[in-house]
């Protein structure tokens, strides 16, 4: 059993079940951004979330202690996404990430903006010429230090 296989069993069980990311998360008690990342293998679950998370999607007492393992973030099969939708957010860093570096520079100084200490929000917006969608990202600002 490895984490992928963990992963594939918790989608095929959301799928056969008919559940939404943000009632997995209501049970586990975070947001639904957070609860899909730790379900899709990457984020790290205390044994309380992993143990709801095992309930609700029938795992086995091993395959819980792989939602419990610090993941290998970033893990995408490919160095440039092939999915439609990753490949968006790829088209964005590409298009935007020196307006996003520059931007952040000017405001906070020479610094990063923290994934490790991150928020996101998603949802939907609606718009007479086509749904949009909103995501806001909240990372914290951590400066580089001299030394």
């Amino acid at each position: 059993m490895s984490r992928l296989e963990v992963t594939e069993k918790i989608i095929t069980a959301k799928v056969t079940q008919g559940l939404k990311w943000a009632d997995v998360a209501k049970k586990v008690g975070r947001s639904k951004e957070w609860v899909t990342a730790a379900c899709l293998g990457q984020m790290t679950c205390n044994e309380k979330q992993a143990s709801v998370i095992a309930e609700i999607f029938n795992l086995t007492e091993n395959e819980k202690k792989w939602l419990m393992v610090t993941p290998y973030r970033g893990s995408l099969p490919t160095v440039v996404p092939t999915d439609p939708t990753i490949y968006r957010f790829y088209e964005l860093v590409n298009v935007y990430g020196t307006t996003f570096k520059e931007l952040i520079h000017e405001e906070f100084g020479d610094g990063i903006m923290s994934a490790i200490d991150f928020k996101m929000d998603l949802k939907r917006e609606n718009d007479p010429n086509g749904d949009r969608v909103n995501i806001v990202m909240s990372g914290k600002f951590l400066p580089y230090k001299e030394y």
